[in-house]
């Protein structure tokens, strides 16, 4: 085990003995020494809107997360208060796992469902080995532009917001490693997929390039981040039932 894992190791969500503390007690301890909380982010939620939430119901002044998920994803998000929060650049530098549903012979501008279909194929001659053979083929390392509709910045501005004003700028590609990426059929044009990838790697632009590979497009439709290094969704909880917990 090298130094890295060792200290992602020594990263412990909070446990049921914080919940028997009194409400004061947890205050104190969330703010100094700090604590780890596994969350499962709603569909809808920023990612900003949980770390929000800890902030209110705990009361405390620092609080951060371990990566970004987008609004219309589900899933883990790991979010660390007080000094813990220095453990934050580890927990970035994870691998990440995901689940989710692509479309297959339809395009969006944004690579997922926030923006509309402009574009639609006839998938009738799309046979599983083709599909097999483009997952192969985006398998391991491989080199990915980043979207535009997404968090990299551009002068200070997110290009997210640029792409939304009808903006198209020139993104360097950059390498990622996807370690696992496995589909399954659902429908005639729909797919499941789990992907195992490390960081800064773009789901909605590795489906869409799957679509390009296939010449007919696919996009983004379902999303959930299953685990974050050795963290998993299983133990994570949902915001609502953090702020009960919070009110005991």
């Amino acid at each position: 085990m090298n130094n890295a894992e060792h200290e992602v190791n020594a990263v412990i969500p909070a446990g049921e003995e914080f919940w028997q503390l009194s409400r004061d007690e947890r205050h104190l301890l969330a703010n100094k020494e700090g604590i780890t909380l596994l969350f499962d982010k709603p569909k809808e939620y920023t990612s900003a809107r949980v770390v929000n939430i800890v902030k209110k119901f705990l009361n405390v002044k620092k609080a951060g997360h371990s990566g970004t998920l987008d609004p219309k994803a589900t899933g883990l998000m790991i979010v660390c208060t007080g000094k813990k929060t220095k453990q934050l650049h580890l927990l970035l530098g994870c691998d990440k796992e995901y689940e989710g549903i692509m479309v297959l012979g339809k395009r969006t501008k944004s690579f997922d469902t926030e923006t509309e279909v402009y574009e639609t194929n006839n998938i009738s001659l799309i046979t599983f080995d083709m599909i097999q053979h483009a997952v192969k083929e985006l398998t391991g390392e491989i080199s990915q532009v980043p979207p535009m509709f997404s968090a990299v910045k551009h002068k200070g501005k997110p290009l997210y917001k640029l792409a939304r004003k009808g903006h198209e700028l020139e993104r360097k590609p950059k390498q990622v490693n996807v370690k696992i990426f496995e589909v399954m059929p659902v429908t005639a044009s729909e797919l499941s997929f789990r992907v195992l990838c490390t960081k800064g790697t773009y789901i909605r632009s590795l489906i869409s390039d799957l679509g390009d590979k296939l010449g007919i497009g696919a996009y983004l439709k379902e999303l959930r981040r299953t685990a974050i290094g050795e963290f998993k969704i299983s133990d994570a909880m949902l915001p609502d039932d953090f702020i009960k917990r919070t009110e005991i």
